[in-house]
């Protein structure tokens, strides 16, 4: 996993609220069992017609979205089943941070164990923050794990909590075998005296 200290990038304004993991990763896309792949199959029942030609309407679909690595999205994000491909998706279309009022526990978790960052930021902080990518082309916005803050281009600044052990693994780079493996040393020492 990479690790995550500082990331600036292009946002993508995604007003939708309760967007379920069958909406980020629809479930005929579930088979594959590697982590890698899925990015062209998120949102895929709202990116592509029936025929599978490009909806043009949809908002990731638009030229000024091409390069975006930071979703900000609408309360509940990732709510629905477990799925460990929602974040894989996410990951692999190129998102390293989310951005929502509120995030469905086990998704919340999972992008943790992924090395995306969720991000939680009051409602209307969001609405601002849709409001003003939405009205500039060249809006980026930097999140600063180690500060804890996501900084606009007009040098305003929102806090973000985050636990303890969530911030020392993605700064770290460690999914939790990467963090077990830490204390290898001791695991054997441990198992040697069994």
């Amino acid at each position: 996993m990479e690790a995550f200290t500082v990331h600036t990038g292009n946002a993508l304004p995604f007003d939708y609220i309760n967007v379920d993991t069958d909406q980020i990763i629809p479930k005929q896309f579930l088979k594959r069992i590697e982590r890698s792949g899925f990015g062209e199959f998120l949102f895929f029942d709202w990116r592509y017609n029936d025929d599978e030609s490009i909806n043009t309407d949809f908002i990731l679909n638009r030229d000024r979205y091409s390069d975006v690595s930071i979703l900000v999205a609408g309360a509940n994000f990732g709510c629905g089943s477990s799925r460990e491909h929602a974040p894989w998706a996410l990951l692999d279309y190129g998102f390293k941070v989310v951005i929502a009022p509120s995030f469905a526990d086990i998704f919340k978790n999972n992008c943790y164990k992924n090395g995306i960052l969720p991000v939680v930021l009051d409602v209307e902080v969001v609405e601002v923050l849709m409001r003003e990518i939405e009205a500039s082309e060249s809006y980026q916005l930097t999140v600063n794990l180690e500060n804890q803050q996501v900084e606009t281009p007009n040098d305003q600044t929102y806090g973000f909590d985050i636990g303890d052990f969530e911030k020392y693994c993605l700064l770290n780079g460690l999914d939790e075998i990467g963090w077990t493996l830490q204390f290898e040393s001791l695991i054997s020492q441990y198992e040697a005296k069994s």
